[in-house]
């Protein structure tokens, strides 16, 4: 399996929810394509249960003893399943032997580049587990140059790797489609950038890319504690982003823009924004707008200024919340400038804004996997995209 994945000019950026739904197609299978899917079904089987034999496997899959003996050979000599002894239990014949994931068999490079200074990188187990860290200074680095530190960071940490790289997932600010082409960020100079691919013809590994904040609420409902069923998560960084699930998919619509109210005016005739508006929310909570308004206050109006900012985040997310009916609004970003009195201001805010039986079951919150969720979110898309594990 390792070694057979998808061309890095093939590489999408869809963010993997309801996978099993996502495999069922009208196309006509190839034989490559079933056995590609069986060897899924059987790795997704062990993620979800743990150790199980050949004949557990069969029974829970449908698939024949022969086919899953089969399978269970290839992912063995991949090094992705091993052995772990016999099953517990005395029963006449040959005592099974449980098979189990085998979770640093390879590792996955991950991205994030959500930051306003760093491009964030890791190396990542397919448990999830931060194997290592690296970053590299953003600085004034906009287009072509930010591609190039964003290549070089990946190479530092394929280079860096002790066992096979399965793939590169990175999550990005900006509208991203279903072939990993950025379609505009424009805190980093992209528009209609063929990123996953010019990423992955320089790398030689596959790339899934996806919106960071996107990814960071996929994140946080698989490794963390939200709600799939009605939650919006507001990435808060070099730019301002929102990736909403509702009935566990993520909502994206026809122009892949839902979410994305950084561009939403708050300020009428403002500061200048990169989208060629005025007054965005971005130019009010992005990161580095916000940390200039601190700084042109005296220290002792700095807590009413970020319930300022809070107030008029919560009055933009009051009407998505009371309209889509969502329950779990999560914040992601800096805690020393989120978590306090800008936080509480957001809750405030929505609370007074939404209908009583909407605020009365809404949790506003920061984000439970704190720094690392858009990390732990590329690496998930990789896995899924990849393996086909959830």
């Amino acid at each position: 399996m390792i070694g057979r994945t998808t061309d890095p000019g093939d590489a999408r950026g869809t963010t993997p929810l309801r996978p099993r739904s996502a495999r069922r197609s009208s196309e006509k299978m190839l034989p490559a394509d079933t056995r590609r899917h069986h060897l899924s079904l059987l790795l997704q089987c062990l993620a979800d249960t743990g150790p199980l034999s050949r004949a557990d496997l069969a029974r829970a899959t449908s698939l024949t003893r022969v086919t899953v003996s089969d399978l269970v050979a290839e992912l063995l000599a991949d090094g992705l399943v091993a052995e772990l002894g016999t099953k517990p239990g005395a029963r006449p014949g040959k005592p099974a032997t449980l098979l189990g994931l085998v979770h640093d068999a390879v590792l996955i490079v991950a991205l994030d580049l959500s930051d306003d200074t760093v491009l964030q990188g890791a190396l990542i187990d397919l448990h999830g587990e931060i194997v290592t860290r690296d970053a590299v200074e953003l600085g004034s680095a906009r287009g072509d140059a930010a591609v190039d530190l964003v290549v070089a960071l990946v190479q530092r940490l394929v280079a860096t790797s002790e066992r096979p790289v399965l793939g590169v997932g990175i999550g990005t600010p900006g509208v991203v489609d279903d072939k990993g082409v950025v379609r505009q960020a424009p805190n980093l100079g992209w528009y209609e950038l063929p990123l996953a691919e010019a990423v992955g013809a320089r790398v030689g590994l596959p790339v899934s890319i996806s919106n960071d904040a996107n990814i960071a609420a996929l994140a946080e409902c698989t490794f963390g504690a939200g709600n799939p069923d009605g939650l919006m998560l507001v990435a808060i960084g070099h730019g301002v982003g929102g990736g909403i699930l509702m009935d566990g998919a993520m909502l994206g619509g026809p122009l892949l823009s839902a979410g994305e109210i950084g561009h939403v005016v708050v300020e009428p005739g403002g500061a200048p924004c990169a989208c060629g508006n005025r007054g965005c929310l971005e130019t009010v909570l992005a990161v580095p707008h916000l940390r200039d308004r601190l700084a042109a206050v005296t220290p002792d109006a700095v807590a009413s200024e970020l319930e300022a900012v809070g107030t008029t985040l919560g009055a933009v997310l009051a009407p998505i919340v009371t309209t889509l009916g969502i329950t779990d609004v999560v914040l992601y970003g800096p805690a020393e400038l989120l978590d306090g009195p800008l936080l509480g201001a957001v809750r405030a805010a929505v609370a007074e804004r939404s209908m009583p039986v909407v605020a009365e079951h809404l949790d506003v919150r920061m984000a439970s996997l704190a720094r690392d969720v858009v990390l732990t979110g590329a690496a998930a898309h990789v896995r899924f995209t990849q393996l086909g594990v959830v």
